[in-house]
């Protein structure tokens, strides 16, 4: 058997197991040390060779006489890498590049120009608490779902305090499909038997809620799910027409104590619609009536309704219409007049009874728009109608 170059006996091969690796540990240390010997004698042999890589610095004054006590210098513990000199990054920098083009420019000053008109509003709310109502295409379309979660996020990094309160209408009639139950109304609300009240909670508390929370957060906001019967923020009472509708309630009361923290630290609440009566039964409340009841006990400075129109309409059946801003005085001659009918009717009773209770303004505004949020708080020209006090 041979061993790096010396011939080991039988005899040796023969020994037990630990005399055995005590031997080869022997003849490999014999080994090193003779090529740490045959390496050492070149070196004397070549003092070339014995001189280190790189050149040690120039001592600091090279007129002082050096010390016998002086420590060597210590051997480097790590590799030093190497400078690696590039053809290009030796040669002469790039000239500058050409100016930018008069579009680009032009781009750039409509951008600016967007943010200085923005400056006065953001002043005007910063600290402000704003109840958004979210509903409707706005929650069909994916793209116009990012547009009103990223105009959430920008509202509360610019100061002001969003509190979202949602629907989930869609995603309700479609697992309702899937559970064989086929989605009934009345007068514009959701016929709610037992059944059905099961799973408008597992799809708005449990799916849409949430899913809303985790795109607040992924857009950089911090939200807090929440829904009606939590900390008893909304307690409901059957509807007059529960004979009718089943588990469609009314908002009885709103404690909003469960809010202020969460609103005073910075989160986004986001409220799903489902609330309890006294008796721990629950009721699917209509969220535009929520949402209004839930600005006042806050003391909203504004409360948004996102809609499936544009908003009030002077005559309904001319979209160019539009009436930009009316006071309750005005919105309820238009009711009386029949110019304000059908589901409309319900979103204007919310507004004045939230304008009622303190809220200073409440907007009606199309969700269909993307930023329709933004171009009405921080815009002059605004979205919707707008109704005052």
């Amino acid at each position: 058997m041979k061993w790096a170059g010396k011939v080991i006996s039988a005899r040796t091969a023969a020994t037990p197991p630990q005399e055995k690796r005590i031997c080869v540990q022997r003849h490999l240390v014999e080994h090193l040390t003779r090529r740490a010997a045959a390496t050492a004698a070149m070196l004397l042999t070549k003092p070339h060779l014995s001189k280190p890589l790189l050149p040690s610095a120039p001592p600091s004054n090279p007129a002082a006489p050096s010390s016998s006590h002086a420590k060597p210098l210590a051997a480097p513990t790590a590799r030093l890498g190497r400078l690696r000199i590039s053809a290009t990054s030796a040669a002469a920098p790039a000239p500058p590049a050409a100016a930018a083009p008069a579009a680009t420019a032009a781009g750039a000053l409509s951008r600016v120009d967007v943010l200085s008109e923005a400056l006065p509003f953001i002043q005007r709310f910063k600290g402000k608490t704003v109840v958004v109502k979210y509903g409707g295409a706005a929650m069909k379309s994916p793209e116009l779902q990012a547009s009103v979660i990223r105009d959430l996020v920008l509202l509360s990094c610019v100061g002001l305090r969003p509190v979202l309160v949602h629907g989930g209408g869609p995603e309700i009639n479609s697992w309702l499909l899937r559970v064989g139950v086929e989605p009934q109304f009345r007068d514009g609300l959701r016929v709610t038997d037992a059944l059905t009240m099961e799973v408008v909670e597992m799809v708005l508390v449990g799916k849409v809620n949430k899913n809303l929370v985790s795109l607040i957060n992924l857009a950089g906001g911090t939200a807090v799910g929440l829904c009606g019967k939590d900390a008893r923020l909304i307690t409901a009472r059957p509807s007059p027409n529960a004979a009718a509708l089943g588990f469609v309630g009314e908002v009885s009361r709103v404690d909003a104590t469960v809010l202020h923290p969460i609103i005073a630290s910075g989160h986004i609440p986001v409220i799903a619609t489902v609330a309890a009566d006294e008796t721990g039964q629950a009721y699917n409340i209509n969220a535009d009536t929520a949402a209004g009841e839930i600005a006042a006990a806050v003391g909203a400075e504004k409360l948004l309704l996102l809609t499936d129109v544009s908003g009030i309409l002077a005559d309904r059946n001319d979209p160019g219409s539009l009436v930009k801003e009316i006071d309750i005085a005005g919105v309820r001659q238009m009711v009386a007049d029949g110019k304000v009918a059908g589901g409309m009717i319900p979103k204007v009773e919310c507004c004045v009874r939230a304008l009622a209770q303190g809220v200073h303004t409440a907007s009606i505004i199309d969700g269909r728009v993307p930023h329709s949020l933004l171009l009405e708080i921080l815009t002059d020209e605004g979205t919707g109608t707008m109704i005052t006090g």
